[in-house]
């Protein structure tokens, strides 16, 4: 791969292409790269390929088409790109479309609501990294199609039909809206017919994921006892070795659902319930009455039943921490991210949803219960922590995945748990403090559509 921006450049000059499939390419690239000058060679965008011949041009780090073959590529004048020549195919790219649940026809300026400002960060990274971006709902998938209806920012949001992406980063957050036919149809053509990549293709299971992780041995010390509740005999068992446990939605999001159980000293029993005002406690005096009371929840969803960690807090406010972890320009996993969260009062989850407050991790830890001797050890902790969990998740499930927002928490003596994963990581959980337009995060994810398209 050149590892530099190409620019592409659009003419209409009848002198200049006496054929649509003529291209003219920077001199000292095609020197790089050997392409064969004036032969037929396979010019591959997105999923797209075309004949074409190459001639030189004195014109520095520039791809110079026509606009009838910018058309049927997709592509603007002043587009970036990089490109890679293997074998007769002229490679140019990365393209990638994101996948998002839905756009707004109220408003042009926001097509994408409070996704909006992520989907032009992410454009403007592809800009100054070389890459396309486009983004799409399920409802302008095409089926079928060789060609993908889509929206583009480029100096502004307009709506085009463009080549199938070679990249799809699935950005879909609703799990009712991702299990349709017609979406999980078109991810798998997009794999299977159009060779072309797709990553966080899938939600992640809470059961699941500590099933696949409890494989790996050396993972262990970072997950708490978790099984899926399946009866009463079960929740008895968590109780009585365990002082708190907590039942989640198998499949939720945001600590919607969760239900906290506390064993008293006088055996009675403290349910803490999430909803949408807050949270509710109720007193139970027996385990027996504590089951019927979530027994209808039971029936109409699965639960994870885990041991309660107490974790460190400040001012007594719970705090725990989603580290973001990434693949990069080499395929690796890295730790792009950690944050601290720390609850708002009467709550005992952290999300940013229910009124949690973002904070430095150095700064949550600082101001926690946690001794200071602890403290660069534990942030050395979090990020190995994080890092190992996504390789071992990675290691194991089958679907793609190329992001992870992995929740842990640290208890009183320093030790790091990973409370969950979540494969669809918010895009405002990982900005504190960030004074650069682009973050870190939106840059890694251009790079690794750099090592799908070129590697």
């Amino acid at each position: 791969m050149i590892n530099k921006n190409i620019t592409i450049y659009i003419q209409n000059e009848t002198s200049l292409f006496y054929d649509q499939y003529l291209i003219l390419l920077s001199e000292p690239i095609i020197k790089k790269e050997k392409i064969p000058i004036n032969q037929q060679i396979n010019l591959k965008f997105g999923t797209k390929g075309l004949l074409v011949k190459v001639l030189p041009s004195k014109r520095n780090n520039a791809l110079i088409i026509n606009e009838l073959l910018a058309k049927e590529l997709g592509l603007n004048h002043k587009s970036k790109v990089r490109v890679k020549y293997s074998p007769f195919t002229l490679t140019i790219g990365p393209f990638i479309g994101v996948l998002l649940n839905q756009h707004s026809k109220q408003s042009p300026s926001r097509p994408f609501g409070s996704n909006t400002s992520f989907c032009q960060e992410l454009s403007e990274a592809g800009k100054q990294q070389g890459a396309v971006v486009c983004f799409f709902t399920p409802e302008d998938i095409i089926l079928d199609s060789n060609e993908i209806s889509c929206m583009v920012y480029f100096n502004g949001w307009s709506k085009k039909k463009l080549p199938f992406p070679n990249i799809i980063y699935n950005r879909l957050n609703s799990r009712k809206i991702e299990n349709k036919s017609s979406v999980q149809h078109f991810i798998k053509e997009v794999k299977s017919k159009q060779n072309g990549q797709v990553f966080n293709e899938k939600y992640l299971n809470k059961n699941q994921v500590f099933s696949v992780l409890s494989k790996d041995a050396s993972l262990h010390k970072y997950l708490p006892e978790s099984h899926l509740l399946k009866n009463y005999s079960m929740l008895r068992s968590m109780c009585n070795k365990y002082r708190t446990v907590f039942l989640k939605p198998s499949l939720s999001s945001l600590g919607k659902g969760i239900i906290r159980i506390t064993r008293q000293s006088d055996h009675t029993y403290v349910c803490h319930f999430t909803n949408v005002n807050g949270t509710h406690s109720e007193k139970l005096n027996s385990l027996k009455k504590v089951f019927s009371k979530i027994s209808g929840k039971l029936k109409s969803r699965k639960y994870q039943i885990q041991r309660g960690i107490s974790p460190i807090t400040v001012n007594n406010r719970p705090v725990d921490f989603r580290a973001l972890a990434q693949k990069n320009l080499n395929g690796e996993w890295e730790v792009t991210s950690v944050v601290g969260r720390i609850a708002s009062d009467n709550q005992f989850v952290s999300n940013i949803a229910r009124g949690g407050t973002l904070s430095s991790v150095k700064e949550a830890l600082v101001k926690s219960s946690l001794p200071n001797h602890e403290i660069k050890r534990t942030l050395y902790q979090l990020n190995q922590a994080a890092l190992k969990i996504a390789e071992g998740l990675d290691a194991q499930i089958l679907h793609h995945y190329a992001e992870l927002g992995i929740d842990l928490i640290v208890d009183r003596y320093g030790n790091v748990w990973m409370i969950e994963v979540n494969s669809k990581p918010s895009k405002n959980d990982n900005t504190f403090l960030n004074d650069n337009k682009i973050r870190p995060s939106v840059k890694k994810t251009i790079q690794y559509a750099h090592y799908l398209t070129f590697e």
